[in-house]
């Protein structure tokens, strides 16, 4: 039977099934308001379990078997240890161990470590990923070579889609390194110290079996506890569950780039005489080389002036942490621990502070933290004339990078995409981005060595700045001047199959990616 599609509020024809489900195309900006109530995981009763808090077992296919995995069931891990986690990979080879097909992997996110997973979901072991795919896994399905349809949501998308009810986590195995033997662990402490686990808090409150797995089991209790071992069935020491060293993932080193050192001057100097940066200000910038070269600057702006900021989002880093020790911010909030300053700095400062999806990405909550910071620097692959911007595909149609935070930080007061005008000669300015993740009317301002184009929307940034020497373009400007220099590129064909969804924050679909024809 054909598929049938209908078009949705940004123009793009989407299934009305997906993996056998029907969908929510998205509707637009703030206009889809979910109903109900949250999903409730079954009740347990402390009868079954050990009277003296040990929950023990032998090793991970011993607690995989207890939980009752079975076909078609759905496993989630989280990424807090990025491209050194080493407990996925270990998950679906005992699933696969034991003959258990068609699983649902439900990863807050994957990485190239996670290469080998394609061993399982090609003898059947996992029918499709239900999570951001970074590198060979993106390919993979990007080829057509996965049995089921992928499903993309943003970290805050994760938590609402479980706390909806949207995808029901049937066990959930979280790496922790610190845990004692009830099933308290931590992420601050031990040889694979990787900071937060906010990433795993909605899969330890709403799976219907977790499993906390560990290199360092200590006495009872594991304090500080960041997964409570009231939610947690089953408890599993091995060896060793992550590489601290890879949780660096990409770069966290300042930029040595003569063009992107100044795309981050441009971004700063915008920042100041747009009036942002003021006492008490808030901000977010990644971690990559050109948001910490920004950071710096910001860092400077705020000494020049003699200001501070009230608090960071993080990512944390050392930049970061060296900016809270200064005394230049307040807070950090921080949602992913980039590297081992931050680690650091987490478990010694009170100041420097765990959160988590549900408190800052959260859309179908009482409100998030997200629309309290005054302005976000975010990456991208692809952005078009009307703002619209693009995370996961590059302009070849390879899915090759997961939504992350990105989708929440839009709604910010002030989002800035600080990009090249073009990369390997391919221009970044489109006249339709290849898959739109984010809806123009939430991206303020572009920054690029060749100018800076303002969505005009904002006529109150564009009012800030008239009169400044800052090279304000329009973004068809900036999109010709591209093609002046690198020609236009052609069209990318794809086939017919849909090999990927991509979820709006509020669960509805805002785009979906096809199979690339090689």
């Amino acid at each position: 039977m054909a598929t049938k599609y209908v078009k949705n509020a940004v123009g793009r024809m989407i299934p009305e099934k997906i993996n056998g489900k029907p969908v929510i195309p998205y509707q637009g900006v703030h206009q889809y308001k979910t109903t109900g109530r949250r999903y409730a995981p079954p009740l347990a009763t402390c009868a079954d379990y050990p009277e003296d808090g040990n929950k023990l077992e032998d090793d991970l296919k011993t607690a995989l078997k207890k939980a009752g995995l079975k076909n078609g069931m759905t496993v989630s891990t989280h990424h807090h240890f990025r491209n050194g986690d080493l407990v996925a990979n270990q998950v679906f080879m005992a699933a696969s161990e034991l003959g258990v097909k068609d699983l649902v992997w439900f990863p807050s996110a994957s990485f190239p470590c996670h290469e080998p997973i394609i061993e399982y979901l090609e003898n059947g072991t996992i029918h499709h990923i239900e999570g951001s795919m970074n590198g060979p896994l993106g390919r993979f399905a990007s080829l057509g070579n996965m049995k089921g349809t992928g499903v993309l949501r943003s970290h805050g998308g994760r938590y609402q889609a479980v706390q909806d009810g949207e995808v029901v986590i049937d066990i959930a195995v979280i790496a922790a390194p610190t845990a004692d033997s009830f099933g308290n662990g931590n992420g601050l402490t031990g040889e694979s110290a990787c900071g937060l686990l906010g990433f795993a808090l909605a899969d330890s409150q709403y799976a219907h079996k977790v499993i906390v797995v560990t290199d360092n089991l200590i006495p009872f209790p594991c304090i500080p506890w960041q997964i409570q071992g009231n939610y947690v069935d089953y408890v599993v020491e091995m060896e060793q569950i992550g590489i601290p060293e890879k949780i660096v993932s990409g770069t966290t080193q300042i930029t040595k780039s003569p063009d992107r050192l100044f795309i981050a001057e441009l971004t700063a100097k915008f920042c100041d005489e747009a009036g942002i940066i003021q006492d008490g200000f808030s901000f977010q910038a990644g971690a990559g080389g050109t948001s910490l070269a920004i950071g710096n600057y910001l860092g400077d702006i705020m000494r020049e002036k003699g200001i501070k900021a009230r608090f960071a989002r993080g990512g944390s880093n050392q930049y970061l942490v060296d900016m809270l020790e200064e005394g230049l911010i307040d807070y950090i909030l921080d949602g992913q621990t980039f590297d081992l300053a931050g680690v650091r700095s987490m478990r010694e400062n009170p100041h420097h502070v765990n959160t988590s999806p549900f408190t800052s990405y959260n859309y179908h909550g009482k409100g998030n933290f997200a629309p309290l910071v005054d302005v976000v620097i975010l990456g991208a692959t692809e952005v078009d004339i009307n703002f619209n911007a693009n995370v996961v595909t590059h302009s070849d149609g390879y899915l090759l990078h997961g939504i992350g935070g990105w989708q929440n930080c839009l709604f910010s007061k002030n989002v800035i995409l600080p990009i090249p005008l073009f990369r390997d000669r391919i221009p970044i300015i489109r006249d339709e981005v290849t898959t739109i993740c984010g809806p123009g009317e939430l991206i303020d301002v572009i920054v690029t060595e060749r100018g800076i184009a303002i969505n005009p929307r904002r006529k109150d940034l564009l009012d800030a700045v008239k009169n400044s020497q800052l090279p304000i373009r329009t973004i068809d400007e900036l999109k010709e001047e591209a093609e002046k220099i690198c020609g236009k590129p052609e069209p990318v064909e794809f086939g017919e199959r849909v090999i990927a969804a991509i979820k709006w924050v509020d669960g509805t679909v805002i785009d979906v990616v096809k199979q690339v024809l090689e």
